[in-house]
């Protein structure tokens, strides 16, 4: 495949500080001394950011052509804010870092998802295959963290946050343009609204948003109930890297899967395993070997269902408005799911607690039947 290592190498840092901030960040501001109501709404920032960026830079690199430029001043200007991060111990200066930090970090990865597929061309369909060194890089950086937090506290947390902010901007310095850069749309084209009001697009939309709002609690509280159980830092950095292990192992495969079947129906699947998966952690996050078959389930909540998610919009938004299709998955999905998600777990927790899984799975079915009884299964969307 074209391209391929340095591709790869990206996904591998992007998601290794993905794997770094989802699972520890959370404890970090514990040990600050924030409260649940104030952690969750500090977690749920970035996702609120990735509401507006991506469709601002998506809009900029459509129009301008100029799509690897954006990623890396975004990559850049992600790192050059984070860096007063180290003298930051109050909730606005804190919510302040995290708003400016976001709002450029999230430039980047939708817009790479288009840089990817033009890369690959007719390989599209192996876009897992690339993807998957994302999943390595944040199992590698999940359990090589929870040993280290373990050992040296989350005061660690920071410097391993900022490291990696820069080394992924060396990363960018590597990346190919040729076939990544779009020249802006012409005049008469299709436009995003005309695209947006066919149905099925409307409704896969809000699906994605469920799925995300259905993550919530795992994203935001799943450390810290473990922890609160008495599982060391390690074994809920092992939980974690589990989940992503089940998922490098479907991306091993999905590109089979998404010649063979449906995709819309690999993303109704994928939102019934999610909701078996949180009724698992709901009921049974006492035991170790029921929150590991839970963790497995990740392969589907997430996996399968953002990889035929990417390959959908694709098909969806032609090439002129592939970074804003992008956008639009990433923030209605990642972002606002995401952020209502924890922000509404932030503040039930304290009432709700363990409870909150259960509604994230009525979420992740209600987002199923969308996709059933509103005809997206019938849209004529059938392989990759």
């Amino acid at each position: 495949m074209p391209y391929y290592w340095r591709l790869s190498g990206f996904y591998f840092l992007y998601f290794g500080l993905l794997g770094t901030l989802v699972p520890y960040w959370s404890l970090y501001l514990k040990d600050l001394g924030f409260s649940a109501a104030a952690i969750g709404l500090l977690m749920a920032i970035p996702q609120l950011t990735k509401i507006g960026a991506p469709n601002l830079w998506g809009w900029l690199a459509d129009r301008s052509g100029q799509r690897l430029r954006i990623i890396r001043t975004g990559n850049l200007l992600a790192a050059i804010v984070f860096l007063p991060v180290f003298w930051i111990h109050q909730f606005w200066s804190m919510a302040a870092l995290l708003v400016s930090f976001s709002f450029f970090w999230n430039a980047v990865l939708a817009q790479f998802e288009v840089l990817t597929l033009q890369s690959l061309g007719r390989q599209s369909h192996r876009y897992s295959l690339v993807r998957l060194w994302g999943s390595v890089g944040f199992i590698l950086a999940v359990l090589v963290l929870g040993e280290a937090l373990d050992r040296l506290g989350t005061d660690l947390l920071p410097w391993v946050l900022s490291a990696l902010l820069w080394l992924l901007w060396l990363g960018t310095l590597t990346l190919p343009a040729g076939d990544g850069e779009v020249r802006h749309r012409e005049q008469g084209g299709p436009s995003v609204w005309s695209v947006l009001r066919r149905p099925a697009v409307s409704l896969f939309l809000v699906a994605a948003f469920l799925m995300q709002l259905s993550h919530g609690p795992y994203y935001t509280f799943y450390s810290i109930y473990l922890q609160d159980l008495g599982f060391s830092k390690f074994v809920v950095g092992s939980l974690w890297a589990l989940g992503v292990l089940a998922e490098v192992g479907l991306f091993l495969v999905m590109h089979r899967l998404m010649r063979r079947f449906s995709i819309p129906w690999i993303l109704v699947a994928s939102l019934l395993l999610a909701a078996l998966r949180w009724l698992l952690i709901g009921v049974v996050a006492d035991s170790l070997l029921w929150l590991a078959l839970a963790q497995l389930l990740h392969a589907a909540s997430f996996g399968s269902f953002h990889a035929a998610s990417i390959a959908w919009v694709h098909k969806q938004f032609e090439a002129s408005l592939g970074g804003q299709g992008q956008a639009l998955y990433s923030s209605l999905g990642f972002g606002a799911g995401w952020a209502a998600g924890a922000g509404l777990s932030g503040l039930l927790w304290q009432q709700w607690g363990v409870d909150l899984f259960f509604g994230a799975a009525l979420a992740a079915v209600l987002a199923a039947m969308l996709l059933i009884v509103g005809g997206v299964t019938r849209s004529g969307d059938s392989t990759a």
